[in-house]
Parts: structure tokens; C-alpha cells; sequence
């Protein structure tokens, strides 16, 4: 099974091949690096930029206006404040211009903690990114949805950020990429560059098969009756982990929402569970001022007062300007198994 960046790497091919990506770009994409988590190794169209973020932006407009396709990566979700300005630019091309511009560009970044980043490689930014209006944003959190949402942002002709969870990149999927070999080893040997001299190397790409996954739709990966329980990218293992736990300890069942898709997103299917369940806990990483899952608890409240049972909450990372290199401070500022295990105990534990 392929991991979550392979399944990227695959996507951007498929990308090239049929969907008409012109440019693949940004800084260490292109050979012989191929990118700092390898999302860009082997593709034909793959370029390296000059170490702006400003730039990288306004070149994949430039191209976009020009009718190219381009897909550019900000490094880390760090430095996408360097170009926030840029982006809102973006963001407003096809309403400015009603309809007659497409922005037909995708950004990737890798997002969030759990490597051990430190304070310049650990931000979150999807509560950032869900405020600039007229981009889509979409987060997976497994191989198959990657694939699904990159070749999704690649037919948009919305601006699309695609966030890459860093701490799920090696993950590998327990479902197969169309076209995929069902061998893991064979997808390595075929894709995966070799370390050390790659002047002579070439990818051999699978038979890759086009897979959507359509933005703004989410996913049900645990069915129950005690709670709702909505997340993304990091935090979404483990909260279907601790549904498995308390499930087998206490016979509590959760419906376990993967949201995928952070605007638009899908709440038809987290209005249907709450109202199922009358029980609403969001988890994420991102800092706990003004973040996206306040949203979703203002609107849960706003809509469906009178069906919760007990008061909806969240659990997100603490309010701290960074998080510490050391493991310690890590764990201690972005939700962790035992504390997503323990909030859902206790909303499935409290009377009604």
C-alpha cells in the first residue's frame, strides 16, 4: 500500500499525464531533491524555485492567467504567512472578474505537528486558511484520499490549498491507489528515487487510473449512537483509535466524521450524525483561539440546540506562539490519543 506522499507523488503524475499540470514548482520541488517529504520525485514538469514564498504565489497566478495548470509547494504551512496577501489576491480573482478568470491553481504544504518540527515547522493553518474566501481546503488524513483530493484540486478552477498532515506523510494506506501494485516494495522500487547519485535514475510509473474525491465531502469512518466526533488530517487516527477503545471498553459506539474538506465542507453529514446522536466533539491541533472548529460549534449550536443532549466541545492545541523541539513540549500543546481518548469519554459519559 502506498503512504500518503507517495499517493501525492502518484496523484501530481496522473496530473501531468491527463489533466494538463504545466508546472510543478517551489523551493527543492525539482530534482534532485524532489521535495523536503519527496511529494515531487521524478516528475517531468518539476521545477526548483528561488526561496520566496511572495513569488512562488504570484508566478503560479501568472501562469494560471497564461492557461497553464501549475501546482506549487510552500515548504512548510509556516511561510504561507509570508504570502497571506497573495493568496487573498488569488482568492478573489473569479468573483472580481465574474466568472471570466479561472485560478486553476493548487498550493501544497505540509501542515501541523508530530515530527518534532519546533517552532518554525510545526504551525497548523487550516483556521487561517478557512478565512480566505474563494479558495478551497482540503486536508486528508490516509493514502487513498490524498490521491482522490489532490487530482480534485487539480480540475478545480478555484484556487485549491491542499494541507499535507506531516505527521501521516509515511503513513501507509490500507486501501489500494487505482492502478496501484498491490506490493508496497514494487510501488518503492518503481517510484521512490534511490539515495545518493540520481543523475541517472527515472521513475516507472504505475498505470495510475483517475480517482476523485469531491471537495467537500466527508467521510463516516465510524458508525455508532453515543457521539459525534468530527476531525481531519493528524488528529482523525486517533480518534478512530480511541473510538475502537472505548467501544470495546464501556460499549460506547461513535460516528467518527474524517471532515477532508475544510471549506467547503460537508455538513450534511455532521448535521445528520448530530442530530442521530446529540453529541458533537471537534478535534484538531490548531491553536484554541478562533479556530475552525469554533465554527463548527457555533453553527451546531445556532442549528441543532434543541437536538444535543449535552453541551457540544472541543478539543484543539493549546494557545502557545510555538511548539518546543523537545518531545515533551509537543505532546503538551497539540491533542495527543490519551486526551482525544478522555474527551470522548466524557461526552459520552455525561448525563443528558
Amino acid at each position: 500500500m502506498a503512504t500518503l506522499v507517495q499517493a501525492v507523488r502518484m496523484a501530481l503524475h496522473y496530473g501531468e499525464e491527463h489533466l494538463g499540470v504545466t508546472d510543478v514548482f517551489g523551493e527543492d520541488v525539482g530534482p534532485p531533491l524532489g521535495g523536503v517529504f519527496t511529494a515531487t520525485q521524478g516528475l517531468k514538469t518539476a521545477w526548483n524555485s528561488p526561496l520566496d514564498e511572495r513569488g512562488i504565489l504570484g508566478t503560479a497566478m501568472g501562469i494560471a492567467y497564461a492557461g497553464g495548470r501549475p501546482v506549487c509547494e510552500i515548504q512548510f504551512c509556516d511561510y504561507a504567512f509570508n504570502s497571506i496577501d497573495m493568496m487573498k489576491l488569488a482568492g478573489n480573482q473569479r468573483w472580481a472578474s465574474a466568472g471570466g478568470y479561472d485560478m486553476p491553481i493548487v498550493v501544497m504544504t505540509p501542515n501541523g505537528a508530530g515530527i518534532r518540527g519546533s517552532i518554525y515547522h510545526s504551525h497548523s493553518f487550516e483556521s487561517w486558511a478557512s478565512r480566505l474566501v474563494g479558495w478551497k481546503i482540503v486536508m486528508p488524513s490516509n493514502a487513498l484520499d490524498a490521491y482522490g483530493l489532490v487530482i480534485a484540486a487539480i480540475k478545480d478552477p478555484n484556487p485549491v490549498l491542499v494541507l499535507l498532515p506531516k505527521a501521516l506523510l509515511r503513513l501507509k494506506g490500507d486501501k489500494l491507489i487505482p492502478g496501484e501494485p498491490a506490493d508496497p516494495e514494487e510501488l518503492g522500487r518503481m517510484i521512490d528515487a534511490p539515495i545518493g547519485d540520481r543523475s541517472g535514475w527515472a521513475p516507472q510509473w504505475p498505470d495510475l487510473k483517475e480517482y476523485v474525491v469531491p471537495i467537500g465531502t466527508g467521510d463516516l469512518v465510524r458508525e455508532g449512537t453515543t457521539a459525534t466526533v468530527v476531525s481531519y488530517g493528524r488528529t482523525l487516527p486517533l480518534c478512530a483509535q480511541a473510538a475502537d477503545e472505548l467501544a470495546r471498553e464501556h460499549g460506547w459506539t461513535f460516528d467518527v466524521i474524517d471532515l477532508r474538506s475544510i471549506f467547503p465542507y460537508d455538513w450534511d453529514l455532521i448535521s445528520a450524525s448530530v442530530t442521530k446522536t446529540g453529541r458533537l466533539l471537534v478535534v484538531n491541533e490548531d491553536t484554541e483561539v478562533t479556530n475552525f472548529g469554533e465554527h463548527l460549534l457555533r453553527r451546531a449550536v445556532d442549528e441543532h440546540f434543541y437536538d444535543l443532549s449535552v453541551r457540544p466541545r472541543t478539543l484543539m492545541g493549546r494557545h502557545v506562539p510555538g511548539i518546543g523541539m523537545n518531545q515533551v513540549y509537543e505532546q503538551n500543546s497539540v491533542p495527543q490519543l490519551g486526551q482525544v481518548r478522555e474527551a470522548m469519554r466524557e461526552i459520552a459519559a455525561e448525563p443528558a
